[in-house]
């Protein structure tokens, strides 16, 4: 019996090599090549062929002006945070690739939102790959879905779920996971940068001509990133992160692509023994309850898509030694020294000799830099050990020569304070609202050394 070929393809370009190599010759990552049994030639040659003739006659060009233009219907899914993230709910015939650590809820919040769904009156079907029917039904137990009647198919072979897909028509259908799912036209096992490559592309034809929604299931590297291609997310029209550490009972939904809404949305849920429930006060888990104001804590208001959130930023100098720490967690580190820098320079507080420890609290990630004020201000309070004013919040960026730049939406961010019960707020200038807010004040500021000026006054 001759032996099959082997090939190696790699797991974040989906580039072929003919033997390992210890770096991908196409995109230049280190050891992402991965062992596969090279494709049977005859097979590829029928599939493709088998496409061809399935295609249906070469569409007529039109030009943009004379194509009507309509906004796309929507579904709610139930879940106001959900449909927040996907723009206001499920489209018809849209893909949505959904991705996250194992155990932190992807599943839970799918079978919940379908549950939804059913009871309005939509055909669902769920698609599972990794467990059982019967563990699905234990799990709707659990989540309290009594006499759900959401459709549930236990099956991994592609040409059996698109048979199933076009005998039931249904409005809805999750595929769980993508990674479980292949086809015998391929000879790789599942999972492979291939196979799930083949199984999305199908699926999401089978979604543009046919209109119902699907939504896949992928699984993520230790690095965070969805498993097999990147191609894979440009295959969807909606790609979605679950962030949020398991041993917490918060978590994240943050939208990366979507074509029929905002990016960068997020919607916050909270694991409860009845599944995830949308937490309407999201700011409430990013600040710490003290019952009076401690040195090194400074709250801002970050922006996530169209989302204001109060977030609270800590921070604690001490003595360092020869060798002086920066750490920061949820900031980013680089931008971290480059502020001490600015601090030392323009405003004269040193940290040379000093540990730096900043932290953004709730497990949020804050890459915007309207955060650069509030950890000054932070930092500056940590250093002389006393405490901001109770009620107090900045935000805004801050240049290497030292100038307090403006925040996008700076009246928004405003505004959300002022509902929260914020009362003093140091903005930057071009930030000040031309009318008064009710129950703030603020103080508008230019440069760095004015805020830390200002700050001191008001301690």
């Amino acid at each position: 019996m001759a032996k099959e070929k082997t090939i190696y393809t790699c797991t974040e370009c989906g580039g072929i090599s003919p033997k390992w190599l210890g770096k991908c010759p196409h995109c230049n990552a280190w050891n992402t090549l991965i062992e596969s049994v090279a494709d049977n030639p005859g097979a590829v040659k029928n599939r493709y062929s088998t496409q061809r003739q399935g295609l249906a006659k070469a569409s007529e060009v039109t030009a943009l002006a004379d194509i009507e233009a309509s906004d796309m219907s929507r579904t709610p899914t139930g879940h106001e945070e959900l449909d927040r993230v996907l723009g206001g709910g499920i489209v018809e015939g849209g893909v949505v690739l959904i991705g996250g650590d194992p155990g932190i809820g992807k599943s839970t919040l799918l079978l919940q939102a379908l549950d939804s769904l059913q009871r309005a009156g939509l055909n669902t079907l769920y698609v599972t790959g990794e467990e059982s029917g019967a563990q699905v039904a234990l799990r709707a137990r659990r989540l309290g879905l009594d006499g759900s009647q959401v459709k549930v198919m236990a099956e991994i072979q592609l040409d059996k779920i698109l048979a199933t897909l076009e005998v039931n028509q249904p409005s809805v259908a999750v595929i769980d996971s993508i990674q479980t799912v292949y086809s015998d036209l391929l000879t790789s096992a599942p999972g492979s940068v291939a196979q799930v490559r083949e199984c999305a592309a199908h699926l999401t034809r089978t979604a543009k001509s046919s209109g119902v929604c699907i939504i896949l299931v992928g699984h993520v590297t230790k690095d965070g990133a969805l498993a097999g291609p990147r191609v894979l997310e440009h295959m969807v029209d909606t790609v979605l992160y679950f962030e949020g550490d398991t041993h917490s009972s918060f978590r994240l939904v943050r939208a990366i692509k979507n074509r029929f809404g905002a990016v960068n949305e997020i919607g916050v849920f909270a694991m409860t023994e009845k599944g995830l429930k949308g937490v309407t006060n999201p700011s409430a888990m990013f600040l710490s309850q003290h019952s009076e104001p401690v040195p090194g804590s400074c709250v801002m208001v970050t922006l996530e898509g169209t989302r204001p959130l109060l977030v609270e930023i800590q921070a604690l100098v001490d003595d360092g030694g020869a060798n002086p720490r920066r750490l920061s967690v949820g900031l980013d580190k680089d931008r971290l020294a480059m502020l001490l820098a600015v601090l030392h320079r323009h405003a004269g507080v040193a940290c040379m000799d000093q540990d730096v420890f900043v932290n953004a609290v709730g497990g949020v990630r804050i890459s915007e830099p309207a955060a650069d004020l509030a950890v000054m201000l932070a930092i500056a309070s940590s250093l002389r050990g006393k405490a901001l004013p109770k009620g107090f919040l900045a935000f805004g960026e801050v240049g290497l020569a030292g100038e307090v730049r403006p925040a996008p939406r700076g009246q928004e961010r405003l505004r959300e304070a002022a509902k929260l019960g914020f009362s003093v707020a140091v903005v930057p200038k071009a930030n000040a609202p031309k009318k008064p807010i009710e129950g703030l004040t603020i103080h508008p500021v230019e440069r760095i050394e004015q805020a830390l000026d200002l700050v001191r006054s008001l301690q």
